[in-house]
């Protein structure tokens, strides 16, 4: 099984690349709004170390933002619950993809957390800087105070992008993200 490791900065389109590889996608953004909605455990781990904000389940992200917000420990004690948790889901994604050719890992800390091994492909998304900025902006829950704190947590575009093995470049159209991907299965498969 081929792994590819998708990197790039919040609201480069990462998401919306993985999903146009036609191969099982691990998207942890979405995993993470399950466990809140779904799982009580997480519920209870995140009350007892946040009960001032973490007080009723589903989660409500909005609690979720006021205790990172409040200060960079919640921040932390939330990460390492999270993750954790985010990590199993992995592995059994993995497992239940094990006979497929290839699976795309959708994670945003892939690369901060150690996600990935040295045998997986990563691919750095590049996207124009100021179409990023817009495209955050109209986002229904942007919150710039939260965007900033997470990106202070993630390794630089930079950094990214010299450890990945490939790039897209993606101009927010179909066709550079479809001519991006072609290229790189072409040269892996």
């Amino acid at each position: 099984m081929i792994k590819i490791g998708i990197l790039g900065e919040i609201g480069a389109g990462k998401s919306y690349v993985a999903n146009r590889f036609g191969y099982p996608v691990f998207n942890a953004d979405l995993e993470v709004s399950k466990l809140y909605q779904k799982n009580k455990k997480i519920f209870y781990k995140l009350n007892k170390k946040l009960p001032k904000y973490i007080s009723s389940f589903p989660i409500d992200k909005k609690q979720i933002t006021e205790a990172i917000l409040s200060n960079n420990s919640n921040f932390k004690k939330i990460l390492k619950i999270v993750h954790l948790e985010i990590r199993k889901e992995m592995k059994l994604f993995l497992r239940k993809n094990k006979n497929k050719k290839i699976v795309i890992l959708d994670i945003p800390l892939l690369l901060e957390n150690k996600i990935y091994n040295k045998k997986d492909i990563l691919v750095f998304i590049e996207s124009p800087k100021r179409q990023i900025n817009q495209r955050l902006k109209k986002r229904v829950n942007f919150n710039d105070k939260l965007f900033r704190k997470f990106k202070k947590i993630q390794f630089s575009p930079v950094y990214k992008k010299r450890k990945a093995q490939f790039i897209i470049k993606n101009k927010f159209t179909k066709k550079s993200v479809i001519m991006g991907i072609k290229n790189i299965l072409s040269k892996i498969l």
